[in-house]
């Protein structure tokens, strides 16, 4: 059983990196089999087909993406009581995972779905659109929880800002990937975390400014000079 498992997610780590690099419909099963150094018959044990084959890589790839956004809100939760500074701790932990990985991101299955979304059926496209969603919510809770603290300075759709976390992720991948340039990724949430900061940063309080008295002015009234 346990080596059954093994092969299984073998299978499937083989599959995300080729998908991830040329596409689903350039991905064979008979290249995924002889990488893992099993029969076509093995993989038929563990997937009825490509499609299935990809239904459990957005499976996994979800629960991964989960998992790791679960452990950085819980790491800036216990180092700030304050939901800002928290969100913020988040997003440089983040910015700092991301910026480890040796050769950049390797890319985004969900995007790669989407690219290629005639080549799925139905139920691939509607796992790809609930992960999107869940996130969004997340991220939504997130920077509702700080707008009860922390007003926002300007008027804003909180969903938008919600999504954009989304959008800078992913399109900073498609940017490091294009430009050969893994640290772009990096920048990118940085620059976002400080938007997110300058949102619901306090306002400025302007300074007053004591008004000069010149000899001249001696002996006069103060609101004389105003």
């Amino acid at each position: 059983m346990a080596k059954g498992l093994a092969t299984r997610e073998r299978l499937l780590t083989i599959a995300e990196a080729a998908v991830l690099a040329k596409g689903f419909s350039a991905t064979s099963i008979e290249e995924l089999v002889a990488e893992a150094g099993i029969t076509k018959g093995g993989f038929f044990y563990h997937f009825r087909d490509k499609n299935e084959l990809a239904h459990e890589m957005i499976r996994r790839y979800v629960a991964t993406t989960d998992a790791l956004f679960d452990d950085i809100f819980q790491r800036g939760r216990e180092l700030s009581d304050d939901p800002l500074q928290a969100f913020l701790i988040s997003l440089k932990l983040l910015a700092e995972i991301m910026s480890d990985l040796p050769n950049g991101h390797p890319g985004c299955l969900i995007a790669s779905v989407c690219y290629q979304e005639r080549l799925f059926d139905r139920e691939v496209r509607t796992l790809t659109a609930a992960s999107v969603r869940s996130w969004n919510m997340r991220f939504r809770k997130v920077l509702d929880d700080i707008a009860a603290v922390h007003p926002p300075r300007e008027l804003i759709d909180l969903d938008d800002v919600a999504d954009m976390l989304s959008c800078v992720v992913d399109g900073g991948i498609i940017m490091s990937k294009a430009l050969n340039e893994p640290h772009r990724l990096e920048r990118q949430i940085l620059a976002f975390r400080s938007f997110v900061r300058l949102i619901f940063a306090p306002a400025p309080t302007k300074a007053i400014v004591p008004i000069a008295r010149t000899v001249a002015d001696a002996g006069r009234p103060m609101d004389s000079l105003s």
